[in-house]
């Protein structure tokens, strides 16, 4: 299967589990539970989870899936002999829980530990964000390009900060400097619409810690919008950049080094 093909098919899974979850938020009661005591979670959560690993695992049934809810294994992220999945069912599943519409469905492919296709479908917003490696990045099927903001004072970034509060001080301090430094602050609820929002000019900076599957799809999306993708912090050697979501940052192209300046300063 050509890797068009399998970009098609994500982009078909991540359409249809998008109506699953707001057909569940409009027409059905919303049950909520929590894992790990802190991080809420929803019974839509878990059955559009089931039916993307399900459909992936008929399809494709040597490849691995990393997903939020039933493969949250990061481990997967390591093991680079056969192609990965990477899922987040509901990207923003508290703003989904609130009734919010920045939510999304959240699906990347890689291989060898690049990202080679990626999808990310905000169904309350009907849009969908569309990249394979090597083509121009698309929204509903028109190319987008970063907003070519060049001035730190003019950026407009976004953030987010974790479920658990026992480490907020670096986050702040960063936080501050930004604050101080940048135009404005936007806290959306969901990285993968943060990071595709830059893709496409309506942030111009990103930053945050994340797991893989909030941001592996959205960051080829960005980066194949010509924005510039990375790190403001070292990756471990032999880990796949596209796959590590500690430190990320993802700006237009002529912010990145001062703003990566700014977080480093502000991390000492």
């Amino acid at each position: 299967m050509s890797l068009n093909e399998i970009t098609d098919f994500a982009e078909q899974l991540a359409r249809d589990a998008g109506e699953l979850i707001r057909r569940e938020r409009e027409h059905n009661t919303l049950r909520t539970d929590y894992k790990k005591q802190t991080e809420l979670v929803t019974h839509a959560d878990l059955m559009a989870d089931e039916f993307i690993t399900r459909a992936i695992q008929q399809r494709f049934p040597d490849h691995r899936i990393l997903s939020e809810e039933s493969m949250p294994d990061l481990a997967q992220a390591e093991s680079l002999d056969t192609p990965l999945w990477i899922v987040d069912p509901i990207d923003g599943t508290v703003n989904y829980a609130y009734g919010h519409p920045q939510v999304a469905v959240s699906i990347a492919y890689a291989e060898q530990g690049r990202v080679r296709a990626g999808i990310v479908h905000a169904p309350f917003a009907n849009e969908t964000f569309r990249a394979i490696e090597g083509e121009n990045a698309t929204l509903n099927g028109n190319a987008i390009a970063h907003s070519n903001c060049s001035v730190p004072r003019e950026a407009l970034f976004a953030t987010g900060f974790p479920y658990t509060k026992d480490n907020l001080t670096p986050l702040i301090n960063r936080l501050d400097t930004m604050i101080h430094h940048c135009r404005d602050l936007r806290r959306i609820g969901s990285a993968a619409l943060d990071i595709c929002w830059v893709a496409c000019g309506r942030l111009d900076v990103y930053y945050e810690t994340v797991s893989p599957w909030d941001f592996a799809a959205a960051r080829l999306i960005a980066r194949e919008a010509g924005a510039t993708v990375g790190h403001f912090s070292e990756v471990p050697a032999g880990y796949p950049e596209d796959l590590w979501g500690q430190d990320i940052l993802i700006s237009a192209p002529a912010l990145f080094e001062p703003v990566r300046a700014l977080l480093q300063q502000a991390s000492q």
